[in-house]
C-alpha cells in the first residue's frame, strides 16, 4: 500500500470515529440530567404519582407523565413559594432547588403518558 492511500484511509477512519463520537459527547450532559430527574422522581414522586408519573395512587393525584415542561416547572415553583397549597405537595416541593425542579419537569415531560410525542 502506498503512503497516500494509507493516509487517506487513516483520515477516513478518523472522520468516521469523530462522527460517531460527537453525538455521544453532546448527549452526555442531557443523559446525566435525565438520570438526575429520574432518580429524584423515583425517590420523591413515585410513591404518589406512580412509576414514571404514570400511575397515580388516588383519583385526586395527577398523572405527571407527558405534561408540558413549562407547566410542571410552574406548578412545582408555585408549591415551593406557597402560591399553590397542598399539604403533601407543598412539603415535597419546598426543599427542591431550581435545578431539581428543572430536572424533574424535564424527566416527567419526556415520559409517555398524556400526550404522544411525534
Amino acid at each position: 500500500m502506498n503512503t497516500k492511500s494509507t493516509r487517506l484511509r487513516v483520515v477516513r477512519e478518523f472522520a468516521l470515529a469523530a462522527a460517531l463520537c460527537v453525538p455521544l459527547l453532546c448527549s452526555t450532559p442531557a443523559l446525566a440530567k435525565d438520570d438526575a430527574g429520574k432518580k429524584k422522581a423515583e425517590q420523591a414522586c413515585a410513591g404518589c404519582h406512580g412509576p414514571d408519573g404514570n400511575k397515580p395512587v388516588t383519583p385526586e393525584t395527577p398523572r405527571l407523565a407527558g405534561q408540558q415542561y413549562g407547566y410542571l416547572v410552574q406548578a412545582l415553583n408555585d408549591y415551593r413559594k406557597g402560591a399553590r397549597d397542598d399539604p403533601v405537595m407543598s412539603a415535597m416541593a419546598k426543599p427542591l432547588t431550581e435545578k431539581e425542579v428543572g430536572e424533574l419537569a424535564e424527566y416527567f415531560s419526556k415520559q409517555p403518558g398524556l400526550t404522544t410525542k411525534p
